[in-house]
């Protein structure tokens, strides 16, 4: 009964801890550095994200999760831990009940893997909701009215797509396009245009200072440096923002048809009321300059971006979190 409830939005690019009574109190990157050799853990979150692209060889800088889903379950388990330990999650009173997000569309044996990942970790119980249902409540839409809400959540590893109504989903979509491929976009383009090699936080921090879908709305340049592959020396180039444009289109179109495909999905009834409503942006992804007028000319129906986007579906599994008793009656997408 003394027990913390905890709500985690376990992302690719992010890890994000909401606990009950308190509001979100972790928010690090989903990165662990281990030693080679003996697999210990020597950083988690922040520190060990500095280490990424910068390790002697006995250490790796490893990101556990893949496309919104586990891709090395003792690491993934070992972040987990040390991420509860932090918060003091664990502590001698009782082990917490664990509500854990995930992305719609993933398999039985992944949702098996999240789950046993969080119970390992210490949980006393665990709960699973959709990443856009949280999303949706984080970025304070009533889904459980009887209209349409629309949410497009831009994660690191995928954008769920999701319409929404009577606190379930009725049309939705799963895309393993999203924050990271943009960055993988980005490096494959200067790659191939320039022969320079970056690393992902070389391109990361083009996306975030100069990255747009809208020539129009932004055009600034930063200088970069990497490895010429002709050389093999170092060299800095000047990058515009109407190359990471050019750069990051297919990406972006991958996002807008995956979008229109949902729309074309849905009861009419639903679709009158996301006229009226709009499209809400959540996720890192959301960020991204341009991107929710291009959607909004692409899809025909407004678009906006949430209140602090990045942390929409932590904030979702805190709300949920206050009703986890009554959610766990009525609702039958918390498999417990």
């Amino acid at each position: 009964m003394f027990s913390k409830d905890i709500g985690i939005d376990l992302g690719t690019a992010n890890v994000s801890i909401h606990v009950k009574g308190k509001g979100v109190v972790l928010d690090e990157p989903s990165v662990v550095a281990i030693e080679s050799d003996t697999k210990r853990v020597l950083a988690v979150g922040e520190e060990a994200h500095r280490m990424v692209g910068r390790t002697p060889g006995n250490i790796i800088a490893i990101r556990p999760l893949r496309d919104g889903v586990i891709a090395d379950f003792e690491i993934t388990e070992a972040m987990l831990k040390a991420f509860i330990d932090r918060i003091g999650g664990r502590s001698w009173y009782g082990r917490p009940r664990i509500l854990i997000c995930a992305p719609t569309n993933i398999t039985s044996v992944e949702q098996k893997a999240i789950r046993e990942a969080a119970e390992r970790s210490g949980a006393r119980e665990v709960f699973m909701e959709e990443e856009p249902k949280a999303a949706a409540i984080g970025a304070g839409m009533d889904i459980y009215q009887p209209s349409g809400n629309m949410v497009v959540d831009i994660g690191g590893g995928t954008t769920d797509i999701a319409v929404l109504s009577m606190g379930d989903i009725v049309t939705s979509s799963s895309i393993k396009v999203a924050g990271n491929k943009f960055d993988d976009a980005i490096m494959k383009y200067i790659k191939s245009k320039y022969k320079l090699l970056i690393g992902e936080r070389t391109s990361e921090d083009i996306k975030i200072k100069i990255g747009t879908v809208n020539g129009d709305r932004r055009d600034g340049e930063i200088d970069i440096r990497g490895r010429d592959m002709v050389s093999g020396l170092p060299q800095t180039i000047t990058i515009r923002s109407a190359e990471v444009r050019e750069a990051l289109w297919d990406s972006v179109m991958s996002i807008v048809s995956a979008a229109k495909s949902v729309l074309e999905r849905t009861p009419p009834e639903l679709s009158a009321d996301i006229i009226d409503r709009g499209v809400i942006l959540t996720g890192g992804g959301a960020l991204l300059d341009g991107l929710d007028t291009l959607l909004s000319e692409e899809l025909m129906v407004p678009v906006l971006v949430a209140e602090d986007p990045m942390h929409c579906v932590v904030k979702g599994t805190g709300i949920m979190l206050d009703n986890l008793d009554r959610l766990i009656r009525k609702n039958k997408s918390l498999k417990y």
